[in-house]
């Protein structure tokens, strides 16, 4: 057992608490427990079988001292860290930092365990180009960190290029090979061509993992061993977590009991599944958790290629925040989500509020408290008001915010994803639909090959002015 450890807490969902009709019974969770017992044994023969290789990247033999060998060598050398990617290949990198790092770990040196960290997930050009002009000066001093299994994603492709750009016209061709790291496939795509052409340092985005499992691989370690966060412990919490998703008695694996969960409320109607940290450092695992959810489930066929249309839709909601923007609906509005908070025991830090005025006699409940109590205390008042309208809720508890923890946290939604999509028999590992979009965007840029699907588009290129108002 590691020394901070997440659990996950299930009882507001139960028929005494929210009542029979929004409620689960103690026979339907016989009846959930029977329907996933035989599939936590059906995934763990997969493992066996090497057909979710994503179950045993924390135990990977060479990945973490590769990595931590590479964040070395680079926090010698750079005092910012770029990483260009999208999607699984940069939520996973973003919310290690939030949670790992300080608040103003790129703006106050004091607080800084290694070179400033920069994420560019979008192809924003006002964001971008802001980027560039500051960065125009620096490039000697900066290291960029290009992920892409294939290389051929256009938005990390379209940031690489302006990169490549920069770097050789101001530092020639031996500053573009050595300010640059790819992670990509070990054999084959555009981006292992250009790296072993260019000679580029480079780690391994691993066989049969998809981007959004993949945060526990070099595609995510590496900038969080740049920059300070230890990834030994964040391996080890996955590793024991691993420990806990992998045991057939459902009421003792969680994993199998927030799936089960998520899936009998999603065929009661409850098709919204919200996630509310009531801490900013875990606000961007929830959105990491948005596009685990949301790719891996939501499926136009089942396994047997029948349409089925199926997937729960992934809400992010942060405490206190969405207590004054979402709530009202969800207490009024209608029932049909399931929320699960993620609540912090003991913050690393806290703030004791100070005294109130005289004239301010009212705030007097306020003052000496620490902000910690407040917060957590906001969390379980909206529980309570959820649960008094018969909204089921759940519950991650981190005993702190640390790296064993948040790797517990990882590997404990990774397997209740391979286990929802076993339950909604689909297939929780590709993402057909992403493609049409991506083709899309191909044809609408020029790229040859797909002019065909150029015509296709052309009547949506532009707006109908008539419906123009």
């Amino acid at each position: 057992m590691v020394g901070k450890n997440v659990s996950f807490y299930y009882k507001n969902v139960c028929e005494e608490v929210i009542g029979l009709e929004h409620g689960i019974s103690k026979q339907q969770f016989d009846l959930l427990a029977k329907q996933t017992t035989p599939l936590i044994e059906r995934l763990n023969h997969q493992r066996k079988e090497r057909k979710v290789p994503y179950r045993d990247l924390p135990y990977h033999p060479h990945y973490p001292k590769e990595v931590c060998e590479m964040a070395r060598q680079i926090r010698q050398e750079c005092e910012n860290f770029v990483v260009l990617g999208i999607g699984g290949s940069a939520l996973g990198n973003i919310a290690l930092q939030t949670a790992l790092n300080p608040y103003l770990y790129n703006i106050d040196p004091k607080q800084r365990k290694g070179p400033r960290l920069f994420v560019f997930d979008n192809v924003d050009p006002v964001q971008f180009a802001s980027f560039l002009d500051w960065i125009e000066d620096k490039l000697e001093h900066t290291v960029f960190n290009v992920i892409s299994k294939s290389g051929q994603t256009a938005e990390t492709a379209a940031q690489f290029l302006v990169i490549r750009q920069m770097l050789l016209k101001r530092l020639g061709a031996e500053g573009y090979k050595k300010q640059i790291v790819a992670t990509t496939d070990s054999r084959k795509g555009t981006l292992r061509t250009i790296a072993d052409k260019a000679g580029f340092r480079s780690l391994e985005v691993p066989d049969g993992v998809g981007g959004r499992f993949s945060v526990l691989s070099p595609v995510g370690l590496l900038s969080a061993a740049v920059c300070g966060i230890d990834i030994e412990a964040l391996l080890e919490g996955a590793r024991w977590m691993d420990e806990k998703v992998s045991q057939t008695n459902f009421l003792a694996n969680p994993a199998a009991m927030n799936a089960a969960i998520q899936w009998h409320y999603y065929q009661k109607g409850k098709r919204i599944s919200v996630m509310m940290p009531y801490s900013y450092a875990l606000k961007d695992l929830s959105d990491w958790y948005r596009q685990l959810w949301a790719e891996s489930l939501g499926k136009r066929v089942d396994e047997d290629g029948k349409e089925v249309f199926v997937g729960p839709t992934p809400v992010k909601a942060l405490g206190t925040t969405d207590q004054h923007s979402q709530v009202q609906l969800y207490r009024e509005g209608p029932n049909d989500k399931v929320f699960t908070f993620l609540q912090v025991k003991e913050f690393g830090r806290d703030v004791i509020i100070g005294e109130c005025p005289t004239e301010a006699p009212e705030l007097a409940y306020l003052a000496g408290a620490g902000m910690a109590k407040l917060l957590n205390s906001e969390k379980i008042a909206t529980e309570y008001a959820l649960i008094k309208d018969q909204r089921p809720c759940l519950t991650v508890f981190f005993d702190s915010i640390c790296p064993e923890t948040v790797g517990q946290f990882l590997y404990l939604y990774e397997v209740t994803t391979s286990l929802a999509g076993m339950l909604f028999r689909v297939n929780p590992y590709d993402q057909p639909a992403v493609e049409l979009g991506k083709e899309a965007t191909f044809a609408l840029m020029g790229r040859p090959g797909y002019e065909e699907m150029a015509e296709k588009i052309r009547p949506f290129a532009e707006p109908d002015y008539r419906y123009l108002m």
